[in-house]
């Protein structure tokens, strides 16, 4: 059994779906190992981690029109912690409500994903941020 660790940074544009999938499989494809598990970190507590539909950018705006009427940004008092603006709070409740890490199996060398399953970083601040997800490998060659 091997382990592979990466750091992988994502630079968002604000607020959606950042598609990760292409750099994801790359890495795990350069690691050289076949069958095993793969598991996604998101270091932060306003963003997180999807598997979500990879074809049509509807389901994209979809899910985020949803999320903008389930958690507002304001609030209109609704929350006490605003330390780094209105979309602080709101940030933080999306990321509970979705997941911050994701497992992965891994087989012939690449990520078992579905025909239209993409791996997604959901950042959830309204400007531009820095990201870091972190990846593991456990596998064998």
């Amino acid at each position: 059994m091997d382990q592979r660790l990466h750091r992988l940074e994502v630079t968002t544009r604000g607020r959606g779906l950042v598609d990760i999938t292409g750099q994801v499989r790359r890495w795990v494809t350069d690691q050289g190992l076949m069958t095993g598990l793969l598991t996604l970190w998101c270091r932060h507590t306003s963003a997180s981690l999807l598997v979500q539909e990879n074809a049509s950018p509807e389901v994209r705006t979809d899910l985020e029109a949803f999320f903008r009427r389930l958690v507002p940004d304001g609030g209109n008092g609704l929350y006490r912690h605003e330390d780094e603006g209105p979309d602080d709070m709101p940030a933080h409740i999306r990321t509970a409500l979705t997941q911050t890490q994701l497992s992965v199996p891994v087989a012939d060398g690449v990520p078992v994903l579905g025909t239209w399953q993409g791996l997604y970083l959901y950042e959830h601040r309204t400007s531009p941020h820095r990201r870091e997800i972190v990846l593991h490998l456990l596998g064998t060659l």
